[in-house]
């Protein structure tokens, strides 16, 4: 879930919509309880050079070790497998936010991702905490957005129409 979420974070045109479909998957076979499931075999099959192999193990190292550090095993209860259900709802829909072209949100739904699965490989409570907190941040984010622009291209509308209704009259 983070080596899919990380590069979401970055302003690159259609990585979203690429990894938010892998991570929107996911979601699907954590719904379906299915631990196992893994990418498509026509993308786990690709390869990278040895240059860029080395690349992303040595960044991969450097983050596991920052991640080892500040991650710990605690309220287990939130990283469990009880709340396996509730969990690959919300990354379902984070999934879905990094896909729509909403300006920042990609960054907060992506985050809250990869403190998802920090909590699940170190079955660390607080970090899925933070997860479902930054989630909710990103909820907000996005209802806010979307209220603002339908009120905004409404109002023009409801204008209009009510133009059309007074020369009918």
């Amino acid at each position: 879930m983070v080596l899919l979420a990380a590069p979401c974070m970055l302003p690159v045109p259609g990585v979203g919509t690429v990894l938010g479909l892998a991570l929107a998957m996911m979601a699907l076979a954590m719904w379906r309880n299915q631990p196992g499931a893994g990418l498509p075999l026509r993308v786990a099959e690709l390869q990278m050079s040895g240059r860029w192999a080395g690349r992303v193990l040595g960044l991969l190292a450097h983050f596991y070790e920052l991640a080892s550090k500040l991650s710990r095993s605690r309220l287990h209860g939130l990283s469990s497998t009880g709340l396996q259900a509730w969990l690959a709802a919300m990354t379902g829909l984070m999934a879905v936010f990094i896909i729509l072209p909403i300006p920042f949100d990609n960054l907060l739904s992506a985050t809250a991702l990869m403190l998802l699965g920090l909590g699940r490989v170190y079955r660390d409570g607080v970090a899925v905490l933070l997860a479902i907190g930054t989630a909710l941040a990103s909820v907000l984010y996005t209802g806010t957005l979307g209220l603002a622009v339908w009120a905004w291209g409404m109002a023009p509308l409801l204008q209009q129409l009510q133009q059309w209704q007074s020369i009918q009259s």
